[in-house]
């Protein structure tokens, strides 16, 4: 593919429903030959449940409560449990051509996520094997050691091409996650680049238009070599 091998669309803010059709359109014309795109967003306050959802049994709130706040809840077609999307917190989502390799696919987008955050002064953000996600070192609460997950990941693989990517706490409300029991994980707890540039003494301020920066940037640097070639396009004749 000559030039940039993917597009770049940054939506600010935009409801999930909206972003979610925008997305599955431009699924359409990447499956049909077109140049892939990673959206960058942010939502207002949503719950999503993934396919190992089981009928939302990780929302830990009556839904009631959830309407009374205005917080949406809709089943997609990622992977994954349960999840929280809202205002300070950086979704990517990477329609990108896959094929088979869903393993690799998810690898980049960890390793992506943690360039930026290397480049955000979080330099001990890693993967936690056996995990989809992005971690930091783990904290102590009341003398137990909690897993700190600060972006979280679900895909889903249509037609070869990726829907769905990764979502970066950078400023999030953190509160909102306890409306739920995130990706099913008992052990973790949420964290952000504002909380962690806290509990580090950093004086730097979070912000998600820099994330941006550095997410966009380490999107084109991860995969400045990758095969962009759709698998029932090869071969094909011209």
């Amino acid at each position: 593919m000559a030039g940039a091998a993917f597009d770049i669309l940054d939506l600010g803010v935009m409801p999930y429903r909206d972003a979610w059709a925008l997305q599955k359109d431009i699924h359409a014309r990447v499956v049909a030959g077109a140049t892939p795109t990673l959206l960058l967003v942010e939502h207002p306050p949503v719950l999503t449940l993934g396919r190992k959802a089981k009928e939302g049994h990780n929302i830990v709130v009556r839904r009631e409560y959830l309407d009374s706040q205005g917080i949406e809840v809709l089943e997609v077609e990622r992977g994954g449990d349960v999840t929280y999307h809202g205002p300070g917190q950086l979704v990517a989502y990477a329609v990108f051509p896959v094929g088979r390799k869903v393993a690799d696919f998810l690898r980049l987008l960890e390793n992506a996520t943690i360039a930026a955050l290397h480049t955000l002064g979080l330099t001990d953000a890693r993967p936690n094997p056996g995990y989809a996600g992005v971690y930091v070192s783990p904290w102590d609460i009341n003398g137990r050691l909690y897993d700190q997950k600060i972006a979280s990941f679900g895909v889903a693989v249509r037609r070869h091409v990726a829907l769905h990517g990764l979502a970066l706490n950078v400023t999030t409300n953190l509160q909102h996650f306890e409306l739920i029991v995130p990706c099913g994980l008992e052990d973790t707890q949420m964290t952000s680049v504002a909380r962690e540039y806290g509990r580090r003494g950093l004086s730097r301020a979070a912000s998600v238009e820099e994330a941006r920066t550095a997410l966009a940037h380490a999107f084109e640097t991860t995969f400045a070599t990758y095969d962009w070639t759709l698998p029932e396009l090869a071969g094909a004749g011209s």
